[in-house]
């Protein structure tokens, strides 16, 4: 048998439910392409040249040209566009890398933006998906009671996953169990602390 008679089908259709997340995944994206403003699509697309490998050999060619042509320029007429210790490079150097700077910080606030709905989502799934959990539960139970073949007994545990979690009264709980540590921190040993043991020993040794 041939190698390709084991490989699946390029061409071969995916499972409904991972193409219905394929395609929820695609609109979330598409609805935040779609909500950009041509400024920000300008400035998504100058920072995809900026972040390029080629961005940096034109740069650097661009550099070692203006330098190749200053110093022939003081070797056969005796004056150059930029003075010694090239200012107007480096002040050139200095904007570009201003201007990088806003790029990036101005993609990475989109792409901030778009990570927070994928969080949301993912959140909202998770929610969505204890729910589920916790309702099969609750029916693997009442299923458990009414089967005459199964002992009847009582599994607390199982009665309390039965229960959804409430997120907002989980979310409370995390921030009172956070400002607990915060407010109670671990008194760490410090640096007079360090020979204390020893010395009670000797004291104790001693007397």
């Amino acid at each position: 048998m041939s190698d390709s008679a084991d490989q699946p089908d390029e061409g071969e259709p995916l499972p409904p439910h991972i193409e219905q997340s394929v395609q929820a995944i695609a609109r979330l994206h598409a609805a935040h392409h779609r909500r950009a403003t041509p400024l920000q699509r300008l400035v998504d697309r100058m920072t995809d040249v900026v972040a390029r490998p080629a961005f940096i050999g034109a740069v650097t060619i661009i550099v070692l040209a203006w330098m190749a042509l200053n110093v022939a320029l003081q070797r056969s007429i005796g004056w150059r566009i930029d003075p010694e210790g090239f200012p107007h490079l480096q002040g050139f150097g200095e904007l570009l890398a201003i201007y990088i700077t806003a790029l990036v910080l101005m993609s990475q606030r989109r792409k901030d933006e778009l990570s927070e709905l994928r969080e949301q989502l993912s959140l909202e799934l998770a929610i969505l998906t204890e729910q589920k959990v916790a309702k099969l539960i609750a029916l693997n139970e009442e299923m458990r009671r009414d089967n005459p073949q199964l002992v009847d007994r009582v599994d607390q545990q199982a009665e309390a996953m039965s229960q959804p979690a409430d997120p907002e009264a989980v979310l409370d709980a995390f921030k009172e169990t956070h400002e607990g540590m915060l407010a109670d921190p671990i008194d760490e040993p410090g640096p007079d602390d360090a020979g204390r043991p020893d010395d009670a020993g000797r004291n104790e040794g001693a007397s």
